[in-house]
């Protein structure tokens, strides 16, 4: 089978890595990839949001089917192109994927099908919105309504913070059309628990748990990123626990979509907090999550291929998806300064010596210089991923690792996994 994977960063990186283990993938390409993932797949020259030359591509190569990852293709309609071309695609069509491409939609369907969510209100006039922010109190979360790169909310701890964040989008146009209208949340409170799920339209089958890291610095502090780390399974997502999600949540969630008219065939990422009450969602992505997709994939221990296949021909429920025992942690590394401003185009060094301490580097931003050298390509450079028999040996291995990597200005966060590794929440 020829397959194309569309994307090019780290989560890409994992995804053509465990596709490049399966028997079925004859041929494999990543449109537009990156210096790890041509280690892989064939890359080609192709932006991830331009369409029309990605199905142009797949048809005049012969492609058997297309894996598309990221966030914007999905909204622009990839994969509904891409059916209509007759080629199969893996993905959910752009109107099942406005489940993440607006938040006010998502929050809708919640309430609509009883979905436990945070209270909300939306808002398109920035008065409105600032007035209930001064009515509301904080901590209090502003969320822009459309995509924007994993960094669209602000959870403000104090009104002021808030009403600059409204300021920022609805009038600074920080997320562009993203922002011009806003989602305003009461702040839950309780660990953070990402649960992705494979999803055939009507059935439903959830990975293992994972828990992100998504503020630039130790401690959670700092800016929102698109994440500096990830470690899975998580000790706070108990089988009790996930089987009330499974309950209440992940299939009422699939059968509104499918009640809707929306079937979802792909991945569904619940972001979830573990609140006092129990569950509720906090977001929903369309997609792989990044970096959760690298921890969670260096488990898998079925076929991706036979999966992608079953979400795609509505048999979801025949297959019987197998898991590693243990953990594993993804360290990031990314440029000094991100996600606000850094610099790019330095060498990397050190990948060989990270490979034999165990650990799988996924790629992220990186490009290759004329000479061969791998250099920085981006703010998020590197996902550094190590299995263990249990969370605290993967975060061990994880950074062992991550200590022989080196480039100029390169920054991580140094508790990624440790205070679940010690018993804490995280």
């Amino acid at each position: 089978m020829k397959l194309l994977v569309v994307g090019g960063g780290g989560r890409e990186h994992a995804i053509c890595w465990k596709l490049s283990q399966s028997p079925k993938v004859t041929e494999l390409y990543c449109a537009p990839g990156n210096a790890g993932i041509a280690q892989v797949a064939k890359c080609v020259p192709i932006k991830a949001t331009d369409v029309d030359a990605m199905v142009a591509w797949a048809r005049d190569n012969a492609v058997d089917f297309v894996m598309v990852a990221p966030d914007d293709p999905l909204a622009l309609g990839m994969v509904d192109a891409l059916e209509a071309a007759g080629i199969p695609a893996f993905g959910p069509r752009s109107d099942a994927a406005i489940i993440e491409a607006s938040k006010a939609f998502s929050k809708e369907l919640m309430k609509k099908y009883g979905i436990p969510t945070a209270r909300y209100e939306t808002f398109t006039d920035l008065p409105a919105a600032l007035r209930y922010v001064e009515e509301q109190g904080a901590p209090i979360v502003v969320k822009a309504d459309g995509l924007a790169l994993g960094k669209g909310v602000t959870v403000a701890a104090t009104v002021a913070e808030a009403q600059q964040a409204l300021r920022d989008m609805m009038e600074g146009g920080k997320f562009g059309k993203s922002g011009a209208r806003v989602v305003i949340e009461e702040c839950m409170t309780g660990p953070e628990v990402t649960v992705l799920a494979f999803c055939d339209g009507r059935h439903v089958a959830p990975m293992l748990s994972s828990q992100d890291h998504k503020r630039a610095f130790d401690g959670d502090r700092g800016p929102n990123t698109g994440g500096m780390g990830a470690f899975c399974p998580s000790p706070n997502y108990t089988p009790e626990i996930a089987e009330r999600c499974m309950r209440e949540i992940f299939l009422p969630t699939v059968r509104a979509m499918e009640a809707e008219g929306r079937p979802f065939k792909g991945v569904l990422y619940f972001g979830l907090m573990l609140t006092p009450d129990g569950p509720k969602v906090v977001e929903y992505n369309a997609r792989f999550g990044d970096p959760e997709t690298q921890p969670i994939l260096s488990l898998l221990d079925t076929d991706l291929m036979d999966i992608f296949q079953a979400c795609v021909d509505g048999t979801l429920d025949k297959l019987d998806i197998k898991w590693r025992s243990g953990a594993a942690c993804c360290i990031v590394l990314a440029s000094g300064g991100y996600p606000v401003k850094y610099q790019s185009g330095y060498p990397i060094s050190g990948l060989a010596e990270a490979e034999k301490a165990g650990a799988t580097m996924f790629h992220a931003g990186t490009r290759r210089a004329e000479d061969g050298t791998c250099l920085t390509a981006g703010g998020r450079v590197l996902g550094v991923t190590a299995t263990g028999d249990d969370l605290p040996a993967a975060v061990k291995n994880a950074y062992a690792a991550a200590a022989h990597i080196h480039f100029t200005d390169i920054h991580c966060r140094h508790d990624i996994g440790q205070k679940a590794a010690a018993g804490g929440e995280n």
